[in-house]
């Protein structure tokens, strides 16, 4: 086994948590160690650091396997800690059926995410360092999950960077293109073929929820003291009719957040993306939920609609905004900086009195204090004042690794909406 020894004027990266060491921050190598081999990580005085998986070409050169000196990195290791990424998931879930179960560097595996539907389980192998070991992968989440089918979507970018092709396709089993999940006790087609990354986003699932005491009542509506509005209340009034708000819901994709509104009891959910394939999925998961009465879909640039209807004067209870990542990398953080200001901005005129706004960020070069100021700069030029009611991340499904920055991705608040003139 090959050793790697470190500079002395590096940042203690790696003590703080940090899985991966940058090419830059080696010093010298004994042994000629090749990409996806294990190799021993030394600081500059020849202390036992880390074990690790080497990469030759790559600017992240070691991606930590384990701080162990001992410890077998083989097929059983591999094992041991699918093993442990699930009862991680056993622990903290109250249904496993659906859920992420292995999220790469946070459960000790770099660079492979399983996402399990069933009995099916998707994956994308993302590193040299998990493709070199991907049978013993592919035998471990049979064995350790007991699936019947397992389906590749290794077609993200990353692997390029990692000198990989991309792949896709059925790797063991037989199972469907489109599965039906459960999500907080509503019903959603996966399209894990054709859909975005594995076919549904997991890291939302818990934000979801937290929608329900906005959407059950108007904005406007009076306060009742019969009614308890952080419980599920009548979605019907006996002289009013349906009393829920109304929804815009940007960016909508498969209508996560649009069919738990209209399942929460909205008046209204206007679903908004410009992609057809995920405008029909949305409508056909209203469809599944009996919710589809209340749900309108737009097919149009969320940008341009959002200045539309500002010129049109409309205006919704709650504004949802859930925009892809406008930045993979830190050459992007000043559009997306840009973009999120943009919608925002958009957004909170939208809004009315009392109302709410619905606002998120996986751009991971976004920080947490960047977008709370952005969406405050957002609301001082649109005149606005804002009051926090949640400040979220990621499901519990998608743990965060302490001294990764890059785990902290996502950032999920909800703002009441008053004017300031």
């Amino acid at each position: 086994m090959s050793d790697i020894y470190l500079r002395k004027a590096r940042k203690r990266r790696l003590e703080e948590g940090h899985p991966w060491v940058f090419r830059t921050e080696i010093e010298a190598q004994k042994g000629d160690p090749k990409t996806g081999d294990v190799v021993v990580l030394r600081n500059h005085q020849g202390h036992f650091l880390a074990q690790g998986f080497y990469h030759e070409t790559s600017q992240i050169a070691v991606r930590i396997a384990s701080y162990d000196a001992t410890e077998k990195i083989n097929a059983q290791w591999i094992k041991n800690r699918v093993k442990a990424a699930f009862a991680y998931r056993k622990r903290f879930l109250r249904d496993t059926g659906a859920c992420r179960v292995i999220y790469g560097e946070a459960d000790g595996l770099p660079g492979l995410i399983v996402d399990k539907y069933g009995k099916t389980a998707v994956v994308q192998i993302l590193s040299s360092a998990m493709e070199t070991r991907r049978d013993a992968i592919i035998a471990s989440l049979i064995d350790v999950l007991h699936v019947e089918s397992i389906y590749e979507r290794s077609d993200a970018r990353t692997r390029v960077q990692e000198g990989l092709e991309e792949r896709t396709g059925l790797l063991y089993g037989e199972c469907d293109d489109v599965i039906k999940i459960t999500e907080n006790g509503l019903f959603f087609a996966v399209d894990i073929v054709h859909g975005q990354k594995t076919g549904h986003f997991f890291d939302q699932r818990e934000n979801r929820l937290a929608l329900a005491p906005i959407v059950r009542f108007a904005a406007d509506e009076k306060p009742r003291p019969d009614w308890h509005y952080a419980n599920k209340a009548p979605h019907e009034d006996p002289q009013e009719g349906r009393i829920g708000a109304s929804v815009l819901d940007c960016f909508c994709h498969t209508g996560g957040f649009g069919v738990h509104a209209a399942h929460f009891g909205a008046r209204s959910v206007t679903f908004v993306d410009q992609s057809a394939q995920a405008l029909a999925s949305a409508k056909h998961n209203a469809v599944l939920n009996q919710v589809d009465d209340v749900c309108e879909f737009v097919e149009a640039n969320v940008f341009d609609l959002l200045r539309q209807y500002e010129k049109e004067q409309r205006r919704f209870d709650v504004v949802i905004l859930d925009p892809p990542a406008f930045a993979k990398g830190k050459s992007g953080l000043e559009g997306a900086v840009r973009g999120y200001r943009d919608i925002n901005l958009r957004g909170l005129k939208l809004v009315k009195e009392n109302g709410f706004l619905v606002t998120a960020s996986c751009s991971s070069p976004v920080s947490q204090s960047l977008f709370q100021e952005i969406i405050q700069e957002a609301a001082m030029d649109a005149h606005k004042i804002l009051r926090l009611v949640e400040w979220r991340g990621a499901a519990k499904d998608h743990p965060q690794r302490m001294g990764m920055a890059e785990n902290d991705y996502l950032k999920f608040a909800i703002y009441q909406v008053n004017s300031r003139s």
